[in-house]
């Protein structure tokens, strides 16, 4: 049956503009964003077989192009705007970053690295550049490595730091395997990075582990 004969009150346009986007499931919203299904299958159905085919929203939405339109209904346009929102999402996300305090609003910062590089199949190693009142300068993928291993130099992150005229930095890199918890080279990377920047007068405020949709802080666990 096609979303249009369903009851008004519970097509996923209807319902997102009533209740708000938040109350609606991934396969929804996908929905939404598909605006029709296929012969067969109801938009909301597709949104679910693609959730089911990438296994989560994070693999789905780091797939190439190929892999996007092995999914019968989809195809380069459908990739093309689905990189189109979440590149807006991010600067969206960066601009309200650059405008505000970031410690004022934590919960945009955490959004902001799951979109930066929490859908990497790759272990990426990111760094924000702050200000003396804690807004964003600038904000850099700083090495990038295997599916489980990134090499991180303290020179070089203080070397962009100097670079950026930074006050303070904010750390974080995203785990591919899914498990949030810091290992011990996570540790003792952070208090190695703390005391070199200490050095040259500048603050490492926080350290994040991205396992989308999980985010460990270093600071809120007493790490920092």
């Amino acid at each position: 049956m096609a979303i249009t004969d369903w009851p008004e009150d519970q097509r996923p346009r209807e319902r997102l503009i009533k209740v708000g986007a938040a109350a609606l499931s991934d396969a929804e919203l996908l929905a939404v964003f598909l605006r029709t299904g296929v012969t067969g299958k109801s938009a909301v159905d597709l949104g679910r077989e693609m959730i089911q085919h990438f296994g989560s929203l994070a693999a789905l939405f780091s797939a190439t192009v190929q892999e996007f339109s092995n999914i019968h209904g989809l195809g380069s346009a459908k990739y093309a705007q689905l990189q189109a929102v979440l590149e807006l999402a991010k600067r969206a996300i960066h601009e309200e970053l650059q405008q505000n305090s970031s410690l004022s609003s934590p919960q945009a910062v955490k959004n902001y690295l799951q979109l930066l590089i929490g859908n990497k199949e790759y272990e990426s190693f990111a760094i924000l550049f702050l200000d003396t009142k804690n807004r964003l300068i600038a904000s850099e993928e700083l090495f990038r490595g295997t599916l489980n291993h990134a090499s991180v130099y303290p020179r070089e992150v203080i070397k962009q730091s100097l670079l950026h005229n930074a006050a303070s930095i904010i750390i974080a890199h995203n785990h591919p395997s899914g498990t949030c918890d810091p290992s011990d080279a996570d540790i003792n990377l952070t208090n190695t990075l703390k005391q070199a920047l200490t050095l040259v007068d500048i603050r490492l405020l926080d350290h994040f582990i991205i396992a989308s949709p999980k985010v460990f802080s270093f600071a809120e666990h007493g790490l920092i």
